[in-house]
C-alpha cells in the first residue's frame, strides 16, 4: 500500500480541487491511501459528506501563499499544509508528496526538508514532452530554478539523462541545450558557457548540442536541458498554443453540415489527441533530485487534474523512479 500526502490547501482551487481529486483516486486505486493536510473544516466541506476508509486528514492551520518568500514562509509556518506535508514525507509516513501550490515551496521544501540525491546540488522539476512519435521528451527544469549557472544545467543533464535511461528504455540519451539557435556561437553566457560543459565526453550522455525551443515537442533530442524560467515558459506556451488549437478546430468542424460530418468522423481521434497533450492529463511534474518522491501539480489544477496527479505519483511509485535515480547517478 503506497501513502500519498496532498496539501490540501495549495493552488488555485484549493481545497477543493485536491479534495476531490483524491476522493476519485481512491475510488479508482485500491493499492493507495492518502493523507490531506490542511485546515480540517476546510476540507469537510469539500468532501461534502463523503468518506473513505483510506483517506486521513492532518489538521493544518496555515497557508503558504504564492506572494511569500518561500524559504522564509516555510521556516515560519510551520503549521502551514505543505510543510506539515513535508513532516510527513520526511519521517517516512508517506511514500510521496503533491501539491499545487507554491512552486517556489515546493523547491524550497525539497532542497531543505528532505535530502537530497547523492551529487545533486538543485532540485528539477522534469516534465515528460509528448511528441509525434510517441516517445516523450524528457526536459528540465520546467520553473524551479529561474536562474542557473551553467553548471547546474550541466547537472541537469546528467539527471535527465539518467531518468531517460532509467524509466524510458533510451540506452544512452541524446541530451540537447535549448537555446536561440543550433550554432554553437548562439546564446547568452549562461548557455555558452553550459555548451563548453556540455560538449565535453560523458559516458551517460550523448551531447547534440544546442536546441531550439521548436525542436522540443518535435523530438530532435532525449533529454532537453534549461533553466526554469526558460522551461516554464515553453511549457505554458505549448499548453496556450494546444488549447488555442483545438478551440480553433472545434469552431471550424462547426462551420457548416459537411464540416459536422467530417467533425463527427475524426471526433475519437481528436479526442485521444487531446488527451495525450493535455496538462490535466499529465497531473504534474517530478521534482527530480529529491531524496523521496515529490510531484508538483499545476496550480491551476481542478477536480480532474490533481486526480492525475495522483496517479502519476502512484505510477512512478510502481517504477521506484527514486531508487532508479539514487543508484543509476554517478558517484
Amino acid at each position: 500500500m503506497y501513502v500519498i500526502v496532498a496539501d490540501a490547501m495549495g493552488g488555485d482551487f484549493a481545497p477543493e480541487a485536491p479534495v476531490r481529486g483524491a476522493l476519485r483516486a481512491l475510488d479508482e486505486f485500491d493499492d493507495i491511501s492518502i493523507t490531506l493536510v490542511g485546515r480540517r473544516e476546510d476540507i469537510a466541506g469539500a468532501t461534502k459528506g463523503a468518506r473513505h476508509p483510506r483517506l486521513a486528514v492532518i489538521d493544518a492551520r496555515e497557508v503558504i501563499g504564492n506572494d511569500e518568500s518561500p524559504v522564509i514562509a516555510l521556516r515560519r509556518k510551520k503549521d502551514s499544509s505543505l510543510s506539515r506535508a513535508f513532516d510527513v514525507l520526511r519521517e517516512g509516513q508517506a511514500n510521496a508528496l503533491i501539491s499545487a501550490g507554491s512552486t517556489g515551496a515546493v523547491m524550497a521544501g525539497s532542497m531543505f526538508r528532505l535530502d537530497r540525491l547523492p551529487g545533486v546540488a538543485r532540485p528539477a522539476i522534469t516534465v515528460l514532452v509528448p511528441t509525434p512519435s510517441g516517445k516523450p521528451v524528457v526536459m528540465l527544469d520546467a520553473g524551479a530554478n529561474v536562474d542557473c549557472a551553467p553548471e547546474t544545467l550541466a547537472q541537469f543533464a546528467v539527471m535527465g539523462a539518467v531518468y531517460a535511461r532509467a524509466m524510458l528504455g533510451t540506452d544512452k540519451p541524446r541530451v540537447g541545450l535549448i537555446n536561440i539557435g543550433e550554432e554553437a556561437e548562439k546564446g547568452n553566457q549562461q548557455t555558452k558557457a553550459a555548451y563548453q560543459l556540455l560538449i565535453q565526453p560523458n559516458p551517460i550522455y550523448d551531447f547534440a548540442g544546442n536546441v531550439e525551443s521548436r525542436g522540443v515537442p518535435m523530438g530532435g533530442v532525449d533529454v532537453a536541458v534549461c533553466d526554469g524560467f526558460t522551461g516554464n515558459v515553453i511549457m505554458k506556451t505549448m499548453e496556450g498554443v494546444s488549447r488555442s488549437l483545438f478551440d480553433m478546430i472545434k469552431e471550424a468542424l462547426n462551420g457548416s453540415a459537411r464540416a459536422k460530418v467530417g467533425g463527427a468522423l475524426i471526433k475519437p481521434a481528436l479526442k485521444r489527441l487531446k488527451a495525450a497533450v493535455s496538462a490535466e492529463e499529465i497531473g504534474g511534474a517530478l521534482m527530480l533530485g529529491a531524496s523521496s518522491l515529490v510531484v508538483k501539480a499545476h496550480g491551476n489544477s481542478k477536480e480532474y487534474a490533481f486526480f492525475a496527479g495522483l496517479r502519476q505519483a502512484r505510477s512512478l511509485l510502481q517504477a521506484g523512479v527514486v531508487e532508479k535515480i539514487r543508484t543509476s547517478l554517478p558517484n
